[in-house]
């Protein structure tokens, strides 16, 4: 790790405070505290402790790096900073702290994120803190050659109370109390997120007002500058862990108003020790908030988190629209063309704990089920059809020797009838039911693939008529409380779906890997592809491309300029998203951001792709920022087709934003694209290797 990658790991500790990921910001924010010059030097002495610790003991670049681990001891320095002058004691003092602050965060982080699933927010920082000023009460030395009076500087700047107020407790954050650092901090908040910026203003200000009320007096209210905790109780879980929306806004003024009450308690017991209330009311509040949101299972929690709540936002939103089906998946458990005839909290018998169930039989033109009058079992179409294997696992339970009942009566008290229950080699469990009598062909103990015969489709049980029926369970019990499930790779009404939920009474056909579509989308690490780059026609640039792949296992290609996320899985091939400043990378993303690896003539599906594949940074930025009031303001479709088992063609549009393309893409005869082009831009590639 070369000296650059030091110095970054150390100033993305001073960004990580305010939940930014950059080492400009991290360094401007340096430059702040040097108004300060004692809170300054106490920070990057604690900070460069506890980096220097981490590599003593050998822990790997990957944990420090992101200046994760050291930003808690780096506020750890600012606040001795900011109650003692720079001197030989206070040196070793904040040594000592630095590292024991770093402890705690390890531990702290490792037993929140195993046992909680909670982040540790700056609570390390608020226990070691509280543990230095308590020891420092009894050092008298340090109390002598140490102790200063903190000075303001403002400059004369005169602003309103309620201004003043906001600017103050913003740098108060970073112990820097004077308006002019909290005006420098607003200014990035605004340059970097606008949704930060309003949640920053919306927090102090109804916490701030909260408790003028309470005092009666809001110049009083507004002069506290321990309202920082409400700034950051407002961006943490209005637009960090939360994705931003009206109801995260709201559950931040929520959280806000909560907070008042503890804040100014912890004040109060706090003071009898001669201890500041730090972050300590933020660190309760945010953590309680989470922890319920994710208790109850809120929808809208951040699982990742991105550099600003604009780029979560932007990959929520991508990854809903694109992805509607579960990681619990499926294959449609027939070949050829079956009708749903039940779904999800269907209007027969999908209800309450059973409600995630779906039944397939199979219709003619005309919508019947059956032939003549449907008086007996062999009318049915479906009736002995094979039934397959949706899943790759284990077979653990099957019952073959009930009778298929005749049509107009059912089996009550045999439900399920005669079924296969297979244990997916993910840990979850597949029942199949109403299998005709003695037609299955696996017995428990026999591992079965995906699309191997089970059995064939019977009436057996509580059935109307024959039919298959499947649901998924998180045990072995025959007809245990169902979980909720998707379909992959099947087509409905000429549409293909890589994993979805179809529609009750929808013809629907499972779609099976092509081993020649699969060779072709096979990428290595380090395998290279070259295109050169055309414009109208005339060449103008060269893109080169090099798979390589993340600490988590995605894979990417990557051009020097930015990385194009790719995976193929489950038998449809995904580009994800782009990362970095290459124009070319996005146009590969817009033009084909997923395909079937199987042809069906004149095959359509549909995408989303994100927003910012397609804008410009700032047009971005306010386009994000608008739709935190609306998810569905502004979203970015594509359409696409097979013309040719080597030919696809897509068109992205968005009426919001104004945007009409059209594509083109030719699949190469060994791998992956032969070229692909939009508008006056054209990709054609130069080797085959």
């Amino acid at each position: 790790m070369n000296l650059n990658n030091h110095i970054k790991a150390l100033l993305q500790s001073y960004s990580e405070i305010y939940f930014f990921k950059s080492k400009w910001i991290g360094l401007l924010l340096l430059l702040i505290t040097f108004i300060n010059p004692y809170v300054a030097l106490g920070g990057i002495v604690a900070v460069i402790s506890a980096y220097v610790f981490a590599r003593i003991i050998n822990m790997s670049n990957e944990f420090l790096n992101e200046g994760f681990y050291t930003y808690n001891p780096l506020l750890t320095g600012l606040a001795i900073g900011y109650l003692f002058r720079f001197t030989e004691l206070t040196i070793l003092f904040m040594v000592i702290a630095g590292i024991l602050t770093f402890i705690i965060t390890v531990t702290m982080y490792n037993v929140f994120y195993y046992y909680l699933r909670l982040p540790i927010l700056s609570l390390p920082f608020v226990i070691a803190s509280s543990i230095a000023y308590l020891a420092s009460t009894q050092y008298s030395n340090l109390f002598v050659t140490g102790l200063y009076p903190n000075t303001v500087y403002d400059l004369n700047i005169v602003l309103p109370y309620w201004l003043e107020g906001y600017f103050r407790a913003f740098g108060a954050i970073f112990f820097m109390t004077d308006v002019i650092s909290g005006i420098v901090i607003a200014l990035i908040f605004l340059s970097m997120s606008r949704i930060m910026f309003l949640l920053s203003v919306i927090g102090y200000y109804s916490g701030s007002i909260v408790v003028g009320l309470m005092f009666g007096s809001f110049e009083q209210s507004f002069a506290d500058i321990n309202h920082f905790n409400f700034i950051l109780i407002a961006i943490a879980v209005g637009g960090v862990f939360l994705i931003p929306s009206l109801k995260s806004y709201l559950i931040a003024v929520i959280a806000v108003c909560t907070s008042t009450i503890v804040l100014d308690s912890v004040l109060v017991f706090w003071s009898n020790f001669g201890i500041p209330a730090f972050t300590l009311p933020f660190n309760v509040i945010s953590l309680s908030f989470i922890y319920l949101l994710g208790l109850i299972k809120y929808p809208q929690i951040a699982w990742l988190i991105k550099g600003t709540p604009e780029e979560t936002l932007d990959l929520y939103l991508t990854n809903t629209r694109r992805y509607p089906g579960s990681n619990t998946t499926v294959q449609l458990p027939f070949s050829g063309k079956w009708t749903v005839y039940q779904g999800f909290d269907g209007k027969w018998t999908h209800k309450g704990n059973w409600k995630y169930a779906y039944d397939f039989i199979i219709t003619d033109e005309e919508g019947n089920s059956f032939k003549n009058n449907g008086d007996s079992l062999e009318d049915y179409y479906c009736y002995k059809k094979p039934v397959l294997s949706p899943v790759r696992g284990r077979v653990v339970k099957v019952v073959n020797d009930l009778k298929d009942f005749p049509i107009g009566s059912v089996d009550k008290t045999n439900n399920w009838g005669n079924l296969v229950i297979i244990k997916d080699e993910r840990n979850f469990f597949v029942e199949l039911s109403h299998f005709a009598e003695d037609s299955t062909k696996v017995k428990e103990g026999d591992w079965v693939e995906r699309s191997s015969i089970l059995g064939l489709c019977g009436n057996s049980g509580y059935s109307p008529q024959p039919h298959i029926h499947i649901q998924v369970q998180e045990s072995d019990d025959v007809g245990a409380y169902t979980i909720p499930f998707s379909f992959i790779n099947f087509i409905e009404e000429g549409k293909f779906y890589s994993n979805n939920l179809p529609d009750v009474d929808k013809v629907v056909e499972p779609i099976h890997i092509e081993s020649s579509f699969d060779n072709l989308m096979t990428y290595v690490l380090d395998d290279e592809v070259s295109f050169d780059v055309y414009q109208n026609g005339k060449n103008i640039d060269r893109l080169n491309l090099k798979v390589k792949m993340e600490v988590d296992g995605t894979f990417y290609f990557d051009s020097g300029k930015g990385k194009l996320y790719f995976e193929k899985k489950e038998g449809t091939f995904y580009f994800y998203s782009v990362e970095g400043n290459d124009k070319y990378l996005n146009m590969i993303l817009q033009a084909v951001p997923r395909f079937p690896l199987a042809f069906r003539e004149n095959l359509l599906w549909e995408d989303n792709i994100p927003i910012g594949s397609t804008i410009g940074k700032i047009k971005k930025s306010a386009v994000l920022f608008l739709s935190s009031f609306s998810h569905n303001l502004f979203k970015i479709d594509v359409s696409l087709r097979f013309i040719s088992p080597k030919k696809i063609e897509s068109t992205v549009t968005s009426k919001t934003l104004g945007i009409n393309k059209n594509a083109e893409v030719a699949l190469d005869e060994f791998k992956g694209f032969a070229s692909i082009k939009m508008e006056d831009f054209e990709l054609r590639k130069t080797n085959n290797e």
